[in-house]
């Protein structure tokens, strides 16, 4: 069975900064590209960054030079460090794996952790 586990949500201030964290099981993570989404109350999922196989990166422009996307294969961990927060960043996120190259299609998605910004 295939899981996908956040961490790292919580309520912070503008201009402040969280980690989260996404700890996969039951897959080969290294052959998964894998993304960090995002859905703010009221509004579509967007997506927020995505990190290929290889190791690049792509940032959705509302976060570009404040967020931080990698990953550990040896841990299956993927992580996001969001720095420079701001109210407009306040929703739930949660990651998703996709096999292959990015845009391919996503296979699994974790149930989210909520991040809250206040100003």
């Amino acid at each position: 069975v295939v899981r996908l586990m956040e961490s790292g949500g919580g309520s912070v201030q503008a201009g402040d900064s969280l980690r989260l964290s996404c700890v996969a099981s039951g897959l080969t993570f290294s052959r998964y590209c894998m993304t960090w989404n995002r859905q703010p109350i009221g509004r579509e999922r967007e997506g927020v960054a995505a990190i290929e196989i290889d190791g690049a990166t792509m940032y959705d422009d509302s976060v570009k030079g404040r967020f931080t996307i990698s990953r550990d294969n040896a841990k299956n961990t993927l992580y996001l460090q969001m720095n420079s927060l701001k109210p407009e960043d306040s929703g739930l996120y949660y990651c998703a794996a996709e096999e292959g190259k990015c845009g391919s299609g996503t296979d699994y998605f974790g149930e989210g952790t909520v991040v809250t910004i206040s100003s």
